[in-house]
């Protein structure tokens, strides 16, 4: 299909933005650009782009620390000491939690370590845990470490779920029936709620109450969920679930990870976890007679082991507050529409060429789309970088697209959508 098909579509395109209540967002993001040309970023699923405001916040916080020194912990008007405080709020609105569940630390594999240590607790008969075939790799990982650490072969320690013969997405219902078909035996599910590589979205609430009906723990890698979308982590009384805030959270490269415990175990103070200083509780924490033995505080904050990274977390603070403007559920009714516009523009192209593989059902996936390309996807990848796109490639062929509603534009998916079909061609 020629890049002219899509003519009569940049009209409506223009219109779409023009009616967009949240327009006005984009002008809050640095763009990036190449060569005086604006580019166009379709990986805020990889990396979210830079709040302007980002800036600001970091250098706040340098020249404090310049001028202040140590007394910045405690003698100024947001003391680093209580910094994390004021995030936590607007990170639980986003997930579905009370404040109490949600914490800010480390990064999400560190955080998914801390959470296997408190929530896989095997016993000789109920030993297994159930992830998909292709959960992120460093998932994976931990979960193998776990294993390993308590004495488990992989083998038949780990489940991994598999679509049916000629499918290529889970179907909730497969989760289902391998949950029951384990049951004793289950001892945790662990998912990612958006598959990396599929754009899958998963039906937490069914998959945690399947769990919860054979006494199994439900965790969840939220990644690519999390500013993407809404939870309800609490009312689906989730166990635990973990994620990073660098992606669609625009919190920076490497940015600080989040962590939700469900306040049923938050409150269990007994319950075994990998201790710091900084998860005892507050009124204590420099009193190093009393604290010689830890004693958790409630809630996530418990399973908080350092001091939080205040560099790292200013970026941070300057994207949850324009989240926390704008409304996850907001952003999530513009998501609905711009990727089902860029859906509609791939669906004429050659399907010899472009296929897509994520679920076309909008509460089965996020803002974005993985395409099956063919021939030559890396040549493929390349022609669009060189036309000022920005989106990547799984192997062997699967083009990742992700139109995020904060700073994504109408306009730009229909551009995607014609420069694609020249890419093919060529």
């Amino acid at each position: 299909m020629s890049p002219a098909a899509f003519a009569g579509d940049e009209a409506r395109a223009l219109e779409l933005d023009r009616r967009d209540p949240l327009a006005g967002y984009r002008s809050r993001f640095h763009l990036p650009a190449e060569n005086g040309r604006e580019l166009i970023y379709l990986a805020g699923h990889s990396l979210g782009l830079m709040p302007k405001v980002a800036r600001r916040e970091v250098e706040r916080e340098l020249e404090r620390w310049a001028t202040r020194a140590v007394e910045g912990h405690f003698e100024e008007a947001e003391p680093w000491y209580a910094y994390l405080e004021p995030l936590v709020a607007p990170m639980a609105e986003l997930v579905g939690a009370r404040p109490s569940e949600v914490t800010l630390m480390n990064a999400l594999t560190v955080n998914l370590h801390l959470m296997l240590a408190s929530f896989y607790r095997p016993t000789a008969e109920r030993f297994k845990i159930l992830t998909e075939d292709h959960v992120f790799p460093s998932d994976r990982f931990a979960v193998e470490s776990h294993l390993r650490h308590h004495g488990h072969d992989l083998a038949p320690a780990l489940v991994e779920l598999q679509p049916r013969p000629g499918e290529e997405i889970l179907r909730t219902d497969d989760v289902e029936s391998a949950i029951d078909r384990l049951g004793d035996s289950l001892a945790l599910v662990l998912l990612g709620n958006v598959n990396y590589l599929t754009g899958q979205a998963f039906d937490l609430e069914r998959v945690t109450a399947a769990a919860h009906r054979h006494g199994a723990v439900a965790g969840f890698d939220l990644a690519h969920s999390v500013g993407n979308l809404p939870h309800r982590l609490h009312d689906w009384r989730v166990d635990f679930a973990v994620w990073c805030t660098y992606k669609y959270l625009n919190g920076g490269p490497g940015a600080v990870g989040g962590c939700f415990v469900h306040e049923r175990h938050g409150s269990d103070l007994e319950l075994p976890r990998w201790a710091g200083w900084w998860g005892t509780d507050p009124a204590t924490r420099f009193d190093m007679d009393v604290a010689r033995s830890f004693r958790a505080q409630p809630g996530a904050a418990g399973w908080q082991v350092s001091n939080p990274p205040i560099l790292a977390l200013a970026p941070l603070k300057a994207s949850l507050a324009i989240f926390r403007e704008a409304g996850i559920e907001a952003l999530r009714r513009k998501s609905i529409r711009l990727t089902g516009f860029l859906e509609e523009l791939i669906d004429r192209l050659p399907a010899e060429r472009v296929r897509l593989l994520t679920p076309r059902r909008p509460e089965q996936r996020g803002c974005a789309l993985s395409l099956r390309v063919a021939p030559d996807p890396p040549g493929l990848l390349a022609r669009l970088r060189a036309a000022g796109v920005v989106c990547d490639l799984r192997p062997p062929d699967v083009l990742r697209v992700a139109p995020a509603p904060l700073y994504n534009t109408f306009h730009e998916a229909w551009r995607f959508a014609e420069i694609l079909a020249g890419a093919l061609e060529a």
